[in-house]
């Protein structure tokens, strides 16, 4: 981890929230006390918007050897944007929307992957949970190539809720898992579509893939039962361009 993606010590983490700096999460030393940690903590149930782990003195020695005081905040490399405002800004814009939300991508190099390819076909922003996601620091930035430079973020309280707003809000919610029977090729993308990602092992959860009306897969022929997550991103996303494509030439 570069030095640049967190800040520690009690004071100056909480003047980073004071200052409303883009923070992804924060971990606190289960056993910290104190009155400047019962000021932080206060502070914390403010901004309900950040991740906080209590973890073992011993993780954090392992980000800093450093007089950490039993707090780090690890910085965001990007500022996040909540759905409210993306959703009805697209439309605004006169755009056909297309999001990529990813459920449970905690590897920052698939992260990286699938941001790159969504920042390459036009993608409006990539969607994902508050907890047990990547973080989005400058390991991301740099795997994704600088596309996390250009491609929007919404980072949700809660996932399944998410895929809930934009369904009201005129989106095909796509489920992609190899559970399912429909070939990737024969559902349509040419309206406003959100692509779900599951987790490698364990695909995309019970309350998030209830949430999805359309569910596809992509065909399997060899002994390997499943493609790494950003390169079924990458196929799926190329899906959704050649048929807009299509659909664009009719129209012509």
């Amino acid at each position: 981890m570069e030095p640049t993606d967190y800040i520690y010590g009690l004071r100056p983490v909480i003047e980073a929230i004071n200052a409303e700096k883009e923070i992804d999460k924060i971990f606190i030393s289960k056993d910290l006390q104190g009155d400047l940690a019962t000021e932080l903590n206060q502070l914390l149930r403010q901004h309900r918007d950040i991740v906080v782990q209590r973890v073992p003195v011993e993780k954090l020695n392992r980000i800093t050897r450093r007089n950490h005081q039993g707090v780090i905040a690890i910085m965001s490399a990007v500022t996040y944007l909540k759905l409210d405002d993306l959703v009805p800004q697209l439309y605004e814009d006169g755009r056909l929307p297309f999001l990529v939300a990813l459920d449970g991508i905690t590897d920052v190099r698939n992260f990286g992957a699938i941001a790159r390819t969504a920042e390459c076909v036009g993608a409006d922003a990539l969607v994902i949970p508050m907890r047990g996601s990547v973080s989005v620091g400058g390991d991301a930035v740099k795997t994704s190539a600088g596309a996390l430079s250009y491609l929007p973020v919404c980072r949700e309280r809660n996932l399944a809720g998410a895929l809930r707003f934009l369904k009201n809000n005129g989106y095909q919610v796509v489920a992609v898992s190899e559970k399912a029977d429909v070939n990737y090729t024969l559902a349509e993308y040419t309206g406003p579509v959100v692509l779900v990602m599951g987790a490698e092992d364990v695909g995309i959860s019970p309350e998030v893939m209830a949430e999805c009306d359309t569910r596809v897969s992509l065909p399997m022929f060899g002994h390997i039962g499943s493609l790494n997550v950003s390169v079924a991103a990458a196929i799926m996303m190329y899906e959704v361009v050649r048929q807009r494509l299509a659909a664009d030439m009719e129209v012509i």
